[in-house]
């Protein structure tokens, strides 16, 4: 048996939302997995040069847990992955591999987990829940996470399109978690709090004109932007072209611009001011992933052939 599973990008924080929102992206990485002697993983695409392709792969390691989980061994895998989600760039990568590897593997394994069983297995590996829960349930999701475990819901939004801007050098998400203070005033965590219950109404209503007044954050933003260069003509340059607001994305140092028209020229506008301080980068313009992780299965005909 062969199980195919392909697995959403994710956005996480969505300026004023740190921790607590996720944005599942329409880029995917595809996995294939089947039983096999010992364990071997092939990658193509992104980071593919960077990955290992034994037992060290998070793949297996999340394929390891999951057969932990239900009490069964894990036998040997064939793995054939193809990555379209770049590597620490701040789109979710390790925890959408995580998601598609738990997955699948349950599949594999015949089992029957459910969304939240599979969310804190996901959480367990990877540590971030907001990317994970999007990449797992797809669309706009809330998270709260706590000593009790994780609580998501999902939030319906209409269509939208984003874009992402992804500079030629990458951020370890604990670097980028070292940047932020242990302690904020008051005041900030109120401002912060307030535009997040206004972020998720404004995509949940298609409402432009108000997401364009509460992108802006006091918590993390100023922070992990000092830490990415030419974070702020970036930024000046998708507004002028005419973003609605940007923010980073997760933990960086990729930047998500929200636009209701010209995403096209955003896109272009954000790479040009990259470059012009001598950073390359590259933007893409995605549909928002209403789905979330899926899984298929194909089985050998009575023939033995697929």
């Amino acid at each position: 048996m062969k199980v195919r599973v392909a697995v959403p990008a994710s956005t996480a924080n969505l300026g004023p939302g740190f921790d607590c929102l996720g944005l599942a992206l329409g880029l995917h990485n595809e996995l294939e997995l089947e039983t096999a002697e010992g364990f071997e993983v092939s990658s193509e695409g992104e980071g593919a040069d960077r990955l290992p392709g034994d037992e060290r792969n998070m793949i297996v390691r999340a394929a390891r847990r999951l057969y932990e989980h239900i009490g069964e061994p894990l036998p040997g895998l064939r793995v054939r992955a193809t990555n379209r989600i770049p590597l620490a760039a701040g789109l979710g990568s390790s925890a959408a591999t995580a998601v598609g590897a738990l997955a699948g593997a349950a599949r594999l394994a015949g089992a029957e987990l459910g969304e939240a069983e599979l969310l804190e297995l996901a959480v367990e590996l990877e540590g971030h829940a907001d990317n994970a829960a999007a990449s797992l349930l797809g669309g706009l999701v809330l998270v709260a996470s706590g000593p009790e475990g994780t609580e998501t819901r999902y939030v319906a939004i209409p269509p939208r399109r984003v874009v992402v801007a992804t500079p030629g050098f990458g951020l370890s998400t604990a670097e980028m978690r070292a940047a932020l203070p242990a302690t904020v005033p008051l005041a900030d965590a109120v401002f912060s709090m307030g535009r997040a219950l206004l972020v998720v109404e404004a995509l949940r209503a298609g409402d432009d004109g108000l997401l364009e007044k509460v992108l802006e954050d006091r918590l993390h933003q100023s922070h992990r932007g000092a830490r990415i260069e030419g974070y702020a003509a970036v930024v000046a340059a998708a507004r002028a072209a005419g973003a609605l607001g940007v923010t980073i994305s997760g933990a960086g140092p990729s930047l998500l611009a929200f636009c209701a028209a010209a995403h096209e020229e955003v896109g272009a506008a954000m790479v040009g001011a990259w470059r012009s301080a001598g950073v390359p980068a590259r933007s893409r313009v995605l549909d928002v992933s209403a789905g979330g992780v899926t899984v298929s299965t194909t089985r050998p005909s009575a023939g033995g052939v697929p």
